[in-house]
């Protein structure tokens, strides 16, 4: 097993397990010194698909694979009802 530095996944590839291309890691969310989820940069042909929104977290057990690229479940894609959306009131990505 290889260690990666968190310092090395940021602005990272993300594309799901379909081998769509979703967006880049933008920001690590840890809690207890454990890593929580990664906020996502999304690429704007998917901002349309999720309601508008310029990023979205994504818990980590959704990640399948940390690499050169990430690749996560595409049952972890929110949709436009889900509370995974970061809206004008949760830190909207810019």
């Amino acid at each position: 097993m290889r260690v990666k530095k968190i310092s090395e996944v940021l602005r990272a590839r993300v594309f799901t397990d379909s081998g769509d291309y979703f967006g880049e890691i933008d920001e690590v969310n840890l809690s207890n010194n454990k890593i929580d989820g990664w906020r996502i940069k999304v690429d704007g042909s998917i901002t349309s698909i999720i309601g508008g929104a310029k990023g979205v977290i994504i818990p980590h057990n959704f990640v399948k694979a940390i690499s050169d690229v990430f690749i996560i479940s595409k049952s972890a894609l929110p949709t436009p009802n889900t509370d995974f959306m970061a809206g004008p009131d949760s830190g909207d990505l810019e």
